[in-house]
């Protein structure tokens, strides 16, 4: 595997020019852009431009406060920014992922070719999102903020090669609650009703985030599911071989795309601002 790089850095398209696929990836929640690190390297090492983005409160952009809008707003500049070099594809995991869906439903359509969903297959409101709430505020009562135990738990899970990404950019405690009392106003079911591009949703086996997968699937009209044994909700750091061979159909899917022979036209200034 070509050596890890710095996963907030774009990386060049292999022939410099406009019309070649572009790849933007969003991270979960506490984490940052270096969780992606395994990622970045693999598209690299194949000649594909990619960027992995910070939203507020994370990594690099630790001391903003999370708000839906600045998330979106991320999300929607980074789209923006690689259309005009040409056809995109939407990554995005855990919350990162669940704002990508809310993004990918936005009108008008936004410029993506392909869109890649991780481990976010459930909708974040009522008494399953409340519970979540209460368990991370105790989690985080705990001395040190519970991160031995977080530890523990990633160094028996995750492999050598991937273990130092997901912590590397720091852990975002601070806006946890914040970021997941937000996504509680995300109307998600509408916003896959609006998804029109080759969509994938992976998981995990053991992802506790599964519960609606068949739901997701069947409201995107070309969508799959892919649903990785043995695996937990960091399917991206468990088996990053098998999340990067999905990049590769992906990235082949979105080269094949009309936007393909040159950069993608898109709405200025087009960012999911709508919150609704």
């Amino acid at each position: 595997m070509a050596p890890l790089a710095d996963a907030a850095s774009p990386a060049p398209p292999p022939d410099g020019g406009r019309g070649a696929v572009q790849v933007v990836l969003v991270h979960g929640i506490r984490t940052s852009a270096t969780m992606w690190r395994a990622q970045i390297a693999h598209l690299r090492h194949r000649g594909v431009a990619a960027v992995a983005v910070d939203l507020p409160g994370h990594g690099t952009r630790m001391n903003e406060l999370f708000t839906l809008e600045g998330a979106m707003r991320t999300i929607g500049d980074a789209v923006s920014d690689a259309a005009d070099r040409g056809p995109v594809v939407l990554v995005g995991h855990s919350m990162g992922g669940l704002l990508s869906i809310a993004f990918m439903g936005t009108e008008p359509a936004p410029p993506v070719s392909a869109f890649i969903a991780a481990s976010c297959t459930a909708i974040p409101r009522g008494v399953g999102l409340a519970t979540y709430r209460a368990l991370a505020r105790g989690f985080d009562r705990l001395p040190g903020r519970g991160q031995r135990i977080a530890d523990w738990v990633l160094d028996r899970t995750l492999p050598e090669e991937t273990r130092p990404d997901f912590g590397a950019g720091g852990y975002a405690y601070d806006a946890q609650d914040v970021a997941l009392k937000s996504l509680s106003v995300l109307d998600l079911l509408a916003a896959l009703r609006r998804i029109h591009v080759p969509t994938w949703f992976i998981n995990g086996q053991y992802d506790q985030l599964r519960v609606s997968e068949r739901l997701f699937v069947s409201l995107v009209p070309d969508a799959e599911l892919i649903v990785v044994p043995r695996t937990s909700h960091l399917v991206t750091a468990m088996r990053p071989g098998v999340f990067n061979a999905l990049l590769d159909v992906a990235t082949a899917t979105a080269a094949r795309s009309p936007s393909a022979s040159g950069a993608v036209s898109h709405p200025e200034g087009h960012q999911a601002a709508d919150s609704r």
